[in-house]
């Protein structure tokens, strides 16, 4: 397992902090869960980075990287329904 492949899993696991951060409600958790999705952003830029700079590119990145984004983003989508706002 190289760098570009760990990088890739962690964001799996930013995905679960993120969705949790989005679906409780205490103090800043909504920026929390920002933050937490701006670091996986941010990963994503790096494992792709890494990967072509240090010509470790592998089946199981090219499988995963783009699959492992979707989820970030359908996760966000998908808990911005259960967010209720109060004005």
């Amino acid at each position: 397992m190289n760098l570009p492949n760990t990088l890739t899993i962690s964001r799996v696991f930013l995905v679960g902090i993120m969705m949790a951060f989005l679906t409780l409600s205490f103090p800043f958790s909504k920026s929390l869960a920002l933050i937490v999705f701006a670091m996986a952003g941010i990963t994503d830029y790096l494992d792709g980075y890494l990967a072509r700079k240090n010509n470790c590119i592998s089946s199981f990145g090219r499988l995963m990287d783009p699959l492992t984004d979707k989820v970030m983003v359908c996760a966000a989508f998908v808990s911005f329904v259960g967010i209720h706002i109060q004005v």
